[in-house]
């Protein structure tokens, strides 16, 4: 369930469903995803769906992660990152192969400390995590390269925006009449420019800390 064999069918299905940037790829190919799911559902873990991970939460497709990595990529390379949502763990430890530091906002201390221990057994030491609202993002550690969003808040978090560099990216799902898109917002000297990449289907962004 877990061999080379089955992550490279994975693999496979995120290039032909249009990533391309061979630096997500690698970094999905070198992730064991079976350590960020409950052991009942490591036999599922390269199927390229979502999967409950508790706390009314999930890890994201494998498809979903990678499109959101690569366009956050987009612009270039990465120095520090900020991810709202850590959840499983699994797209930060992606992220962590890609950028200088990154830090990880989770808003249940169970999911956090999880995170932790998955990380720590993986080595990945440019992480840095914080129990909070993520909505408030993190003013302290900003500018910051890159945000990634991993749930859909009700409109675009004016705090995030403030914390982009000017030419960072901010890639989120966001709630449109009738479903999600996913939206990669550029600062520029002249204000932020929008992109519509596809349609989305995240859990809400919540406020608050458990």
């Amino acid at each position: 369930m877990t061999s080379q064999r089955t992550r490279e069918r994975l693999i496979q299905r995120i290039r032909d469903m249009g990533v391309r940037n061979p630096l997500v790829l690698e970094a999905m190919r070198n992730t064991p995803r079976h350590i960020f799911v409950d052991e009942a559902l490591a036999s599922r873990a390269y199927e390229d769906t979502a999967l409950p991970i508790g706390h009314g939460q999930t890890i994201s497709q494998p498809y979903t992660v990678a499109r959101m990595t690569e366009a956050l990529l987009a612009g270039g390379v990465l120095d520090t990152v900020l991810e709202i949502g850590t959840g499983s763990g699994y797209q930060c430890a992606i992220l962590s192969q890609l950028a200088r530091r990154v830090y990880s906002i989770e808003r249940i201390s169970a999911l956090l400390e999880a995170a932790r221990t998955r990380f720590r057994e993986l080595g990945l030491r440019n992480i840095h995590l914080k129990h909070s609202d993520g909505g408030v993002g993190l003013p302290e550690y900003a500018p910051f390269d890159g945000i990634l969003v991993t749930a859909a808040p009700e409109g675009i978090p004016p705090a995030l925006l403030e914390q982009l560099k000017i030419g960072g990216r901010l890639v989120l799902p966001a709630k449109v009449r009738g479903g999600q898109v996913l939206l990669r917002i550029t600062s520029t000297p002249q204000g932020y420019d929008q992109e519509q990449l596809e349609t989305a289907n995240f859990v809400p962004l919540v406020g608050g800390v458990l």
